[in-house]
């Protein structure tokens, strides 16, 4: 593996909260060992002690590398407890260091409360690449959006933003974005 500083940071937005099924769970495991083992550096935002375990256990038992960015609410479970985390108590400081640190999104199927910190971040520095995992139409409302309100608006948007429809995909197409930004 690379270096840590010649790695990706690709913050993940993910939530193991919410109408939750076994199969979302297991979607996450597979993105935390796949990212793992291609050398990315995970960063995840835990907010109000929202915590996507099954990407962050997944990763680490890959041997892969996952920080935690949060809020004063987090409360880790002693499985991982020896995951760095940065506390940053004001959600627009936590944003803005997220969006400095990250060089690309990614957001997995999961709740309302992941899809709306991806938005939020992504609204901070909106020229940072977005791979969404299209799971069972998941992002669907937001391909509509950017085929119907980014393509007029936004020359090239495509260029970062992007839908996968699998794992493999998702790393694909992350790859692509962050060498569009080159």
């Amino acid at each position: 593996m690379a270096a840590p500083n010649d790695t990706p940071m690709i913050a993940i937005f993910a939530s193991d909260r919410g109408p939750g099924d076994p199969e979302r769970a297991s979607l996450m495991s597979d993105v935390g060992r796949a990212f793992a083992r291609k050398g990315a550096r995970i960063l995840c935002l835990v907010e109000d002690n929202i915590l996507p375990v099954p990407l962050i256990t997944a990763a680490r038992t890959a041997k892969g590398s996952v920080e935690l960015l949060a809020d004063r609410a987090l409360a880790l479970p002693p499985a991982l407890a020896s995951v760095p985390v940065t506390v940053i108590e004001d959600r627009q400081e936590r944003l803005a260091h997220l969006v400095q640190a990250a060089s690309a999104l990614v957001a997995l199927p999961g709740s309302l409360v992941s899809a709306t910190a991806l938005f939020r971040a992504w609204s901070m520095a909106s020229t940072l690449p977005v791979v969404m995992l299209n799971r069972h139409g998941a992002f669907d409302v937001v391909r509509g959006f950017a085929a119907d309100v980014l393509a007029p608006s936004v020359q090239g948007h495509d260029r970062f933003i992007q839908f996968a429809d699998n794992v493999d995909d998702l790393w694909n197409k992350l790859v692509w974005v962050r060498e569009q930004r080159r």
